[in-house]
């Protein structure tokens, strides 16, 4: 389900123009509708009090990152650019949520019914194994910023039949809903459901698999998108304030945020991405989606392009869930680097045909039926799918070992996941398409690697605006007809990396950042040429680490792409 949103416009209320006698004075000019912005100053009241100061009106308060959102005309537009005192105003822009219908037929398994299906992907990324464990989300809060969820007992109870959601926050209204009893506003676009459920749904089949990933995690559910899937950065970003704020109350670790926008500038001066890397800051982990604009080269989205979070791609299974050997990259999965030259996405994780429930009442449901049961379930496609996958693995992870910092999180996932391997001799997916590989919830979660994602970065002086970061992506053109650009990974000292340039450990500089330079800006249009994707029978299997060897050979000379394009799904 492909959707693309706009900013809606306001109708021009014109009222009895009939062949009236009227005085000969001219009309008056008609008066441009207000435009809706965020404005930073040092503070949010401060910026508040300058909006009101100039005429305009203020619509959200947004703490988190010292600003207001307002709705000022062309005039008090320029007025308040006028005054000085570090004032910046962003336009407010909408973001998109990062699901599409899948394709390959119906959604099965409901029937109509209660039944419960059979969802897979706990199995595929080895959950069901930590569940006989013990380890299924217990005492872990996952924040789900999204449209909303719908009152079906696989989302609002968890594994053991008590309620599980511990609040829900409407953004829109700024209004904090009853969780308690579960009164609240329902999902009428249906994909924070699916999203949810991908992440914690406590539905379990007669064998005894669980549909979710983490099916006994606590959840708060903060609902910014409406009916249509769209919502505003004003909107977003008070709901990540609220969330913020409301941390400690109750115990949120893990925010997904399966939604995306186009990169208006730089990471660090997106304010959606300011208020993402706030929370990342007091110790919530931040999953995002990278997007759903591939197979193209630098298409991360915002908030995916914030380096220091964990940005998931995805992957699909094939229709065969249970034969791994045919897994491929999903085509639409958003690849990086970031403009700023950081490797995105971090990793990848399921996003194709993904089984999850949907009222089949809901917006998504109604227009796309042929994926509908009629039932419960519904199946969708899209990088939405795999952050909720990876959102799970990481409530499974901070059950077993709750004292994890965010980048430690960040360091043990991409440690113990699989980058896809070598098929008849032929290279493999590129870095920044799979980053370090498919996730492993198993492995992940009896991790022992010791590291901390983001080591040479500073968040603090990040978000201070004292200095920003590039990663350690470069380019260079191709010559001859095809054109186009090659990316590849320089050291810290500048050398281009070449054998080892998939090795994982601690010198390496997969997520390090260097210190920004004006001199490091890219021209414009780098591409990826038609046909950069691989063959057919990339196999993500167990055992296969870093510090194995998974090897490019000459990557400053030769290209990272065949002239082959494969189908993804």
């Amino acid at each position: 389900m492909a959707r693309r949103y706009f900013p809606n416009t306001l109708s021009l209320l014109v009222a009895g123009l009939g062949l009236l006698s009227l005085p000969t004075a001219a009309w008056p000019a008609p008066t441009a509708a207000p435009e809706s912005v965020i404005v930073q100053a040092s503070s949010a009241e401060r910026a508040a009090r300058m909006v009101q100061e100039v005429g305009g009106t203020v619509t959200h308060e947004l703490g988190i990152i010292r600003s207001a959102a307002a709705e000022l005309t062309s005039d008090q537009r320029v007025k308040l650019e006028a005054i000085q005192g570090g004032v910046r105003i962003y336009g407010n822009h909408r973001a998109e949520l990062t699901a599409k219908g899948a394709k390959g037929g119906k959604g099965g398994g409901g029937g109509g019914t209660s039944q419960v299906s059979e969802t897979y992907y706990p199995t595929h990324l080895g959950a069901d194994a930590l569940h006989l464990d013990g380890i299924d989300g217990t005492g872990v809060t996952i924040a789900v910023l999204d449209s909303g969820i719908f009152s079906d007992n696989g989302l609002k109870k968890n594994a053991v039949a008590t309620n599980r959601i511990l609040a829900h926050y409407n953004a829109v209204t700024d209004v904090l809903e009853d969780g308690d009893s579960q009164v609240f506003t329902e999902d009428a676009f249906g994909h924070g459901s699916h999203v949810a459920s991908v992440a914690v749904s406590s539905r379990q089949t007669e064998n005894g698999n669980f549909n979710g990933m983490a099916p006994n995690a606590d959840l708060v559910v903060v609902h910014a998108f409406d009916e249509n899937g769209s919502s505003t950065y004003a909107d977003v970003i008070r709901g990540i304030d609220w969330l913020v704020a409301n941390k400690d109350a109750y115990g949120i670790r893990i925010l997904n945020c399966s939604f995306s926008a186009e990169p208006q500038s730089y990471y660090w001066d997106d304010p959606l991405n300011q208020a993402v890397m706030a929370a990342w800051r007091v110790g919530i982990v931040v999953v995002a989606s990278a997007g759903n604009r591939g197979p193209s080269a630098m298409t991360i989205g915002v908030p995916g392009n914030v380096p220091y979070i964990v940005t998931v791609g995805a992957m699909t299974d094939n229709f065969t869930p249970e034969d791994m050997g045919d897994d491929v990259l999903a085509s639409f999965s958003s690849a990086g680097p970031t403009v700023e030259g950081f490797v995105k996405p971090e990793v990848v994780a399921p996003g194709g045909h993904v089984k999850g429930l949907m009222k089949n009442t809901a917006q998504i449901a109604l227009d796309h039926p042929e994926f509908h049961d009629g039932g419960y379930y519904m199946n969708l496609s899209g990088t939405s799918q795999a952050t909720a996958f990876v959102s799970g693995i990481v409530a499974l992870m901070l059950q077993d070992a709750p004292q994890l910092t965010p980048d430690e999180v960040k360091y043990r996932l991409m440690d113990s996941a699989r980058p896809a391997q070598f098929s008849g001799g032929s290279p493999v997916y590129s870095v920044f398409q799979q980053g370090a590989g498919l996730v492993d919830a198993y492995d992940a979660v009896y991790s022992t690697a010791s590291g901390s994602a983001n080591g040479s970065m500073s968040i603090d002086l990040d978000l201070l605006g004292v200095q920003h970061y590039r990663g350690s992506a470069d380019a260079y053109e191709k010559k001859g007809k095809n054109g186009g650009f090659v990316f590849f990974l320089r050291d810290a000292a500048g050398n281009a990396i070449e054998d080892d340039g998939y090795l994982w450990s601690d010198q390496y500089v997969f997520q390090d950042g260097f210190l920004w330079s004006d001199g490091f800006l890219w021209s414009d249009g780098f591409l990826w040429s038609d046909g950069f994707l691989w063959s057919d029978g990339f196999l993500w299997s167990d055992g296969f680490l870093w510090s194995d060897g998974f090897l490019w050979s000459d990557l400053n000379t030769e290209a990272l792409f065949t002239e082959s394009w494969i189908p993804q799904e």
